[in-house]
C-alpha cells in the first residue's frame, strides 16, 4: 500500500511539470531509438547478404583474379585479368581437380540492348549452361543455350523480365533479335522475374554464351570468375586447394605471397560478414552509450533542479510525517518512470522507422528486404533505460531526503 502511494506521488510529480518531462527524457529516447533502428536495419541486411549468398549453394567456390583483398586499394584486383582460357580447361579436368562437380567461367559488362528504336541499359553476362544450375535461373519461356552453341560462339541470348518488358512490353519477345553492340541476338530464352542473387539483379540481364561476350561484346580473353561447385560440402576444403595448386601450377606461381587469384567459399563469405556484423554492433554499442550517458547526465541535472525547486513540498510531506526513505523513493521513482518512458518510447519510434525503412527498401529499392524487430536490444534498451533512472536519480534522490523539514519550509 505505501508503496503504492510513493508510486502515485512521483507520477503526480512527473505530471505537474509536463513540458520538463517531456524534454528530460528527449536523451533517452534518441538513444534508444537509434539503438533500436540500427539493430534492426542490421539484422536485416545481414539476412539479405546471407541469402544472396546462399543463392550459389553451400558448395560453391569462386575464383577471382588479384590477390585476397586486404583493403580499399586492393579492390580494383577483382577485375584483373589474371584467369585464361588454360586455367579454364585445366581446372575442368578430373585429374587436377577431382572432386569438383562443375566448372563454369563467367565474365559480365554493361550493353545498351536496342530492339525498334527501344534502348535499355542492361548487364551482359557470359557463361555456359551451367548458369541456370548454378543460379537456378530457368526459363519460363524458351529454353537455355548449349554447350554446342558456345562451342560455336551463337549469336543467341537469355534475357530478364526486366529486359522483356522494357525492349518488349506485352510482344512476344522468343526468335526476335536484340541488338547489342552492332550484333545481332535471337531471343532463345526469357527469365521469370528472380530478383537479386549474389549481388546481381537477374531481372536486368542479358545472358549469352561466354564465347560470344568475349568476342562481339567485351572484347576480351580473361574470365571475370570462375564458379566452381564441389561434389560434396564435406570436401569443399580438399577442393579450395587442388584449384589453388593448378592456377598456381598454371601461373608459374611457386609463393603463395604471390598469388594473382584468390578462392572464396560461402562459408568464409558468411564469416567475413559475421566479423563486419560484430564491428558494427561494437560501434552501435558505443554510440548508444555515449548517448544514454548524455540523457543521463541530464536527467541529474533536471531532477536536482526539481529538489531545489520543489523544497518547500519536501518540507511539508516531512511536516506530516513522510520519512527520508519515503522522500528518497518518491524522487528516485520519478526518475526511474522518466528513464523507462524514455526507453518505451525509444522502442516504438526505432520500431516504426525500422518498419518504415524496410517497405522503403522492399517496395521503392526493390530489395528481398525482411522487417527484423531486435527483440534482444528492445529488453536490452528497456533495462538500459531503467537503471539509468536508478544511477542517475540516486544523487537528486538523496539530496532530497536529506533535507531538514524546518529549513524547507523556510524556503523562499
Amino acid at each position: 500500500m505505501k508503496l503504492f502511494k510513493i508510486i502515485s506521488t512521483a507520477a503526480k510529480g512527473l505530471k505537474a511539470n509536463k513540458s520538463r518531462s517531456m524534454l528530460t527524457v528527449l536523451g533517452i529516447v534518441i538513444g534508444i531509438t537509434a539503438i533500436i533502428l540500427l539493430m534492426s536495419l542490421g539484422q536485416g541486411a545481414q539476412s539479405l547478404i546471407l541469402g544472396q549468398l546462399q543463392g550459389m549453394g553451400s558448395k560453391t567456390i569462386v575464383v577471382m583474379p588479384g590477390r585476397q583483398p586486404k583493403g580499399p586499394s586492393d579492390a580494383a584486383q577483382i577485375l584483373g585479368d589474371s584467369l585464361k582460357q588454360k586455367d579454364f580447361e585445366l581446372l575442368k579436368k578430373k585429374n587436377n581437380v577431382p572432386t569438383a562437380k562443375s566448372v563454369m567461367p563467367i565474365i559480365f559488362g554493361g550493353a545498351s540492348g536496342m530492339y525498334r528504336g527501344e534502348t535499355y541499359r542492361l548487364t551482359v553476362f557470359g557463361a555456359t549452361p551451367l548458369m541456370s544450375s548454378v543460379f537456378d535461373l530457368y526459363p519460363n519461356e524458351g529454353v537455355f543455350f548449349t554447350d554446342e552453341e558456345v562451342s560455336g560462339r551463337a549469336d543467341i541470348a537469355v534475357i530478364g523480365s526486366t529486359v522483356k518488358k522494357e525492349l518488349f512490353g506485352d510482344s512476344q519477345a522468343l526468335n526476335q533479335r536484340i541488338k547489342m553492340n552492332g550484333k545481332n541476338f535471337r531471343v532463345v530464352g526469357v527469365l521469370p522475374k528472380k530478383g537479386q542473387v549474389s549481388f546481381f539483379n537477374f531481372d536486368e540481364v542479358v545472358i549469352i554464351p561466354y564465347t560470344t561476350a568475349q568476342q562481339y561484346i567485351l572484347g576480351i580473353k580473361y574470365f571475370h570468375r570462375f564458379i566452381i561447385e564441389a561434389d560434396e560440402e564435406s570436401n569443399i576444403k580438399q577442393t579450395v586447394s587442388d584449384i589453388e595448386t593448378t592456377i598456381r601450377n598454371s601461373h608459374g606461381i611457386t609463393n603463395p605471397d604471390k598469388d594473382d587469384f584468390h578462392t572464396e567459399t560461402q562459408a568464409d563469405l558468411a564469416e567475413r560478414l559475421g566479423v563486419i556484423m560484430t564491428s558494427f554492433t561494437l560501434f552501435l554499442v558505443a554510440v548508444a552509450a555515449v548517448s544514454l550517458i548524455v540523457g543521463g547526465i541530464g536527467i541529474m541535472n533536471i531532477m536536482l533542479v526539481s529538489v531545489t525547486e520543489r523544497t518547500r513540498e519536501i518540507g511539508l510531506r516531512k511536516a506530516i510525517g513522510a520519512t527520508d526513505f519515503d522522500i528518497l523513493a518518491q524522487f528516485l521513482l520519478e526518475a526511474i518512470l522518466l528513464t523507462a518512458a524514455g526507453g518505451i518510447i525509444g522502442i516504438l519510434l526505432g520500431s516504426g522507422f525500422s518498419f518504415l525503412a524496410s517497405l522503403i527498401l522492399t517496395k521503392v529499392v526493390e530489395l528481398d528486404w525482411k522487417f527484423s524487430f531486435p527483440f534482444f536490444a528492445a529488453g536490452l534498451g528497456l533495462i538500459v533505460s531503467t537503471v539509468i533512472g536508478l544511477v542517475f536519480g540516486i544523487y537528486p534522490a538523496w539530496q532530497a531526503a536529506k533535507k531538514s523539514p524546518i529549513e524547507a519550509l523556510r524556503y523562499e
